[in-house]
């Protein structure tokens, strides 16, 4: 997307990419584009917008991933000075808000404890009936010019707790910033 973000009368592009990066160029001159600022999400990004959403006068950046979540980056300051001495005093109206979140939240939780007491007695019980639910996974293996690597990127709408790869050929496994995986080597019995 292109949007004015940085509030100086150019528009900025805003780059949304599979690895999770989210990235502001500005044009500050007829040269190549200029990155002013990054931001690292753990998923990749399906699309990314800029404009003002939540407060009137503070512009954001909303960037929806693969799964589903809706992440806003925003201009408004996230930290309020005070005075010495002084301390942050909230309205009535906020502290109502946050009563009534509170108050949903632990209804959601109580909820949530309900419904794995539920699954738990109906699959211990002997009419229970158990399948692999399906998932759409999104899946790149692409090479790395710079350092003759295959980068392997697996997407899934849940939580990847185990990925087994199998290969003929010796492999070496780099680590990278991005990755939050933990890896364990065996090796193959040739039978």
């Amino acid at each position: 997307d292109s949007f004015d973000i940085l509030g100086d009368g150019v528009k900025e592009l805003l780059v949304g990419r599979d690895d999770g990066m989210i990235e502001i160029y500005n044009f500050e001159s007829a040269d190549d584009p200029v990155l002013r600022h990054d931001y690292a999400l753990s998923e990749s990004i399906a699309s990314i917008q800029g404009g003002c959403v939540g407060k009137d006068g503070y512009d954001e950046i909303l960037a929806a991933t693969y799964s589903g979540w809706l992440t806003g980056l925003t201009t408004e300051p996230v930290h309020r000075e005070g005075g010495s001495g002084e301390e942050l005093k909230l309205s009535q109206e906020m502290q109502n808000k946050i009563s009534s979140l509170r108050n949903e939240l632990e209804q959601l939780q109580i909820k949530v404890l309900q419904e794995r007491e539920k699954y738990q007695q109906s699959s211990h019980s002997s009419t229970a009936v158990s399948s692999v639910p399906a998932f759409s996974v999104n899946d790149k293996f692409t090479l790395n010019k710079d350092d003759a690597s295959y980068s392997l990127i697996l997407e899934v709408q849940t939580a990847i707790d185990n990925v087994l790869v199998q290969s003929d050929v010796p492999l070496d496994l780099l680590d990278v910033d991005k990755n939050s995986a933990v890896v364990s080597f065996s090796s193959c019995d040739s039978e």
